[in-house]
């Protein structure tokens, strides 16, 4: 069966758990959410995100590991009261002053025969006598058969009992919300803004009876592959191994011109008249070096850094190539600049920003201009 949920991005899922469980705080409502989306598309991230941003302690069961007596317990018998008890789990959690995620995953992978047990929890809170106390959230989440994942149908009984968000990778989303914020490889940032239609293939590669597909845990992988391995030939057989081979040559070649052209320490310290001859004159090299700013602001380098991004928009009067004019720089340094200063907040830097040259010229600029 398909499902006919809306489809959100993964910072949408965010946003409306963190509603659910708002709503949950307040005595409004209490349900149980599934996070239906291809494998590598986020769902995990999404509820770890929450569980830090609500401060609570994260329980992960991974569904397809445990037998339906994981949940359940132990039973021992009860000599005096000559009844059968149960040994509950200490995987579930039941302490009612710690807000709690109780993350259900790869729920529609679990075996069937886990999931008469699963109902209770989704819908009345409770195993056997355990109930879940007030500050108990719940997400599920899973991948479908068309996936081309190890994955069941879910039944009604089953959906019934939980909201249902079907989770699709969308590539202006990952990158303001995911990638950028954490801080991956500034080539890979660069080459899904420039490339979105690869942030995830899966549906390409099952249809093409690929074994391997680009999904944006993927692409989190590759970052850490560009991090740790300076070896040009070796770093790219593991990108291949990651992204596949197609996908992986076209990447190559990006990043051998971001190396080649982006030096972002170097044009820090580089006094104005040498900064300018040091801008990559193509569209990803310039991606990634907003993104490589982005990435090395702090309170230290902030003057030199919002310098550099405000030469962006006036690169077409300061360069010859023909390339700067055919490139949307303003759009480029706006972009950027949004980038920035989201970080810039996050860090304490914005009176820095507004009492900065460069970045109120560029504001007034943008003021003049109706923007």
């Amino acid at each position: 069966m398909s499902v006919n949920a809306m489809i959100v991005s993964a910072g949408e899922a965010l946003e409306v758990l963190r509603a659910g469980w708002q709503a949950q705080q307040a005595g409004q409502m209490t349900a149980s959410y599934m996070l239906h989306g291809r494998p590598g598309v986020g769902k995990t991230q999404v509820i770890e995100q929450l569980a830090a941003e609500i401060g609570a302690r994260l329980f992960d069961l991974r569904l397809t590991t445990i037998e339906p007596q994981d949940l359940r317990g132990l039973p021992y018998y009860d000599h005096e009261a000559q009844k059968t008890k149960w040994y509950r789990p200490e995987d579930l959690p039941d302490d009612p002053a710690q807000p709690s995620i109780l993350f259900l995953d790869e729920l529609t992978a679990a075996s069937p025969m886990l999931q008469p047990t699963v109902y209770g929890l989704l819908q009345e809170r409770r195993v056997g006598r355990h109930r879940l106390p007030g500050n108990v959230f719940i997400v599920a989440a899973g991948n479908t058969v068309e996936d081309g994942a190890i994955a069941y149908q879910m039944n009604t009984a089953l959906s019934d009992r939980l909201i249902h968000l079907h989770v699709q990778a969308a590539a202006t989303d990952w990158l303001d919300n995911y990638a950028v914020p954490k801080g991956l490889h500034a080539t890979v940032v660069a080459f899904i803004k420039t490339r979105p239609d690869l942030l995830d293939t899966t549906e390409r590669a099952v249809a093409e009876g690929q074994l391997i597909a680009t999904t944006p845990r993927s692409w989190e992988r590759v970052s850490q592959i560009m991090g740790a391995v300076a070896e040009r030939r070796l770093r790219n057989v593991l990108i291949a191994g990651t992204v596949g081979d197609a996908v992986a040559a076209e990447f190559a070649l990006i990043a051998d011109d971001i190396a080649a052209t982006v030096q972002v320490q170097e044009m820090l310290e580089a006094s104005r008249k040498d900064r300018i001859g040091l801008y990559p004159a193509s569209m990803h090299g310039l991606n990634a070096l907003i993104y490589g700013l982005i990435g090395v602001l702090d309170a230290r380098n902030a003057d030199a850094v919002i310098d550099c991004m405000a030469e962006i928009r006036q690169l077409a009067r300061q360069r010859p190539e023909e390339a700067f004019q055919r490139m949307p720089l303003g759009e480029l340094c706006t972009y950027g600049f949004e980038g920035l200063i989201r970080k810039g907040l996050d860090l304490g830097l914005g009176e820095r920003f507004l009492g900065h040259e460069a970045y109120r010229s560029y504001a007034a600029e943008r003021k003049a201009a109706g923007l």
